[in-house]
């Protein structure tokens, strides 16, 4: 049979939503304050992964940037080699021994990383068996001029990723996107056709787009997508450099927000139940609806 206007709208065809391992479980979203101090701040998040544990969470996010402060100058001095790993990066081992210790799926948030003579913002995810499953480079740079508000120029010491991330975990498959990648339907998009059950975006939004911008997309990922989507971002420090708006939240794939917070240091414990994204999908059939004669997304890499 030729294939569907719908089908043709995803170039190659969307891949059919795998079942999940698992239909029910809690995520946390660890809204971590962030110091000057990195051995107090790879300490502080340990402590909020395990209490995150107890608490019965089986997947844990951390905030962007959770080790170091946020500032091009930082980023340089705090960078860790990932691929080296133990002391090259206490970091990421630190994640690893949490993970494999109580058996749960972290989306690391992010770090910065020295690759070779170039640094990257980057996201490490680790399998209940503390394996690194899958690492994550920022692919859009938070290069922006707002004049009066904020400027901040990531490229000055950043470079871009070059891949989309989309990684299959004990808790589903699982897109990942850093902060300014929210603001990229298209990366979304791309993660809800390679069958993503859950978008992440660890995210730091400041003071000026926060308020107008960071729940609308996320919960705008969520509905076109019709899939979870989870943001946690640092909790807000007034004397930073650079102020982060906070409420890491977690939306359900009718765009519904259904757990968040305030700015203050929190852990968001929720659950995600992927039979809805099944409910949703039947109720909305917008996967079979496209028009694929008239539009298309292109997964280059795909």
């Amino acid at each position: 049979a030729a294939p569907s206007k719908a089908e043709l709208a995803r170039v190659p065809p969307a891949i059919q939503l795998p079942p999940p391992p698992i239909s029910k479980f809690k995520i946390a979203l660890c809204q971590l304050s962030v110091t000057a101090d990195k051995e107090r701040n790879i300490a502080h998040a340990r402590k909020a992964i395990e209490e995150a544990a107890e608490k019965g969470a089986q997947l844990v996010v951390l905030p962007e940037i959770w080790n170091s402060p946020y500032s091009n100058d930082s980023f340089p001095v705090y960078a860790e080699d990932i691929d080296a790993g133990g002391d090259a990066s206490p970091s990421s081992s630190m994640l690893s021994e949490v993970a494999c210790s109580r058996r749960i799926t972290i989306v690391g948030g992010s770090i910065p990383e020295r690759s070779g003579d170039r640094l990257y913002n980057t996201c490490c995810i680790f399998g209940t068996d503390g394996k690194l499953k899958a690492k994550h480079r920022k692919i859009h740079l938070f290069d922006i001029d707002i004049p009066g508000k904020i400027t901040f120029i990531e490229s000055k010491t950043l470079t871009a990723g070059e891949n989309p991330t989309i990684v299959d975990t004990e808790v589903g498959r699982i897109g990942i996107g850093i902060c300014y990648d929210i603001r990229f339907q298209e990366l979304a998009m791309l993660y809800g056709a390679r069958g993503a059950h859950l978008i992440c975006y660890p995210g730091a939004f400041n003071m000026t787009t926060g308020p107008l911008h960071w729940e609308l997309l996320q919960r705008a990922r969520a509905a076109d997508n019709q899939l979870y989507v989870a943001t946690c971002s640092p909790a807000r420090d007034t004397s930073a450099g650079y102020t982060a708006w906070g409420h890491s939240t977690l939306v359900g794939p009718f765009g519904e927000v259904l757990a968040t917070t305030e700015h203050d240091e929190a852990i968001v414990i929720a659950e995600i139940d992927y039979s809805l994204l099944e409910v949703r999908r039947t109720n909305l059939p917008l996967g079979k609806q496209r028009r694929g004669d008239l539009y298309q997304l292109v997964d280059v890499q795909r």
